[in-house]
């Protein structure tokens, strides 16, 4: 655990809405599994309140087609909910021209990451939550689906960790690759050349188990670049399986709205989110 030391002295705490500097992580100890085709080094970058007692913690996942990573839904969205009393990691992970499974086992690790040094951090390990937007949503929903266990036999302890999120946030989330789906973000993650078998392997409302997650999910109706029946076909299907899920759709509002300063309305999504992680421990 020497080199996991250095990192954590790396570290910033500060108390909640204080403006303050922060390091990335990188979240491989070398070249991430599967290299990286742009050079692209993955991260986590903790936004650590001060304090000595366990919080829960959220694990920011931004959108951006799987091309980029969006700025709006990167920083506000971490610093938001330390108000709110969580720490927060933001995640930033392989997009294009890297394919799937990279930005999976990179989310997987940032899980991973978090957990095993839940002590270090003061964070709960058993409250760890992902936040994804857009393509993100995606991507934390792919989490929500196929984590694992880990390896108890590994020699990295990051390794060891589980990658199984404990509740996730999905907001105007990307799901399926059928007809309401996001064509681009899903050429971006598995290639213009995808085969339809594998486009939907990743049509995440086929895939729902019983061993998922609680989900929070909102979107708004008029949505025009990631129709609402993205969030609508994934609800249906944990419904089916009886996983617990809370879901507001707002009838207005353009897509990638994040923390939605401008629609008062639609920015009650944040305290309803907050309550719900409150309610189950966080």
């Amino acid at each position: 655990m020497a080199a996991w030391c250095v990192i954590m002295a790396g570290c910033m705490v500060w108390a909640a809405g204080e403006e303050a500097p922060v390091e990335a992580i990188p979240l491989w100890p070398g070249e991430p599994p599967g290299g990286s085709e742009d050079g692209f080094v993955p991260t986590l970058t903790p936004f650590l309140l001060e304090g000595d007692a366990p919080r829960g913690a959220g694990v920011v996942v931004p959108g951006g087609g799987y091309g980029t990573r969006a700025e709006h839904e990167r920083t506000p969205i971490a610093r938001r909910f330390n108000e709110a009393g969580f720490h927060t990691f933001i995640l930033d992970y392989r997009v294009s021209p890297n394919r799937h499974p990279a930005p999976l086992m990179d989310a997987a690790r940032a899980v991973r990451m978090v957990r095993a040094l839940a002590e270090e951090w003061r964070v709960k390990p058993d409250k760890i939550a992902v936040l994804g937007f857009s393509a993100g949503g995606h991507l934390t929903a792919s989490l929500a689906v196929f984590y694992d266990g880990g390896e108890p036999d590994a020699d990295d302890p990051v390794a060891q960790a589980s990658a199984r999120p404990d509740a996730v946030v999905l907001c105007y989330p990307v799901i399926s690759s059928g007809p309401h789906g996001h064509r681009g973000s899903f050429d971006n993650l598995l290639g213009a050349e995808a085969t339809e078998a594998e486009r939907e392997k990743m049509s995440l409302e086929k895939h729902v188990h019983s061993g998922m997650p609680p989900a929070f999910l909102w979107s708004t109706a008029d949505d025009q670049a990631v129709p609402v029946e993205n969030s609508l076909m994934l609800a249906t299907a944990m419904r089916q399986k009886e996983i617990p899920f809370e879901m507001h759709i707002y009838p207005h509002g353009p897509h990638a709205m994040g923390l939605a300063a401008k629609d008062p309305h639609v920015a009650t999504w944040i305290p309803l989110c907050v309550e719900w992680l409150h309610g189950m421990g966080w």
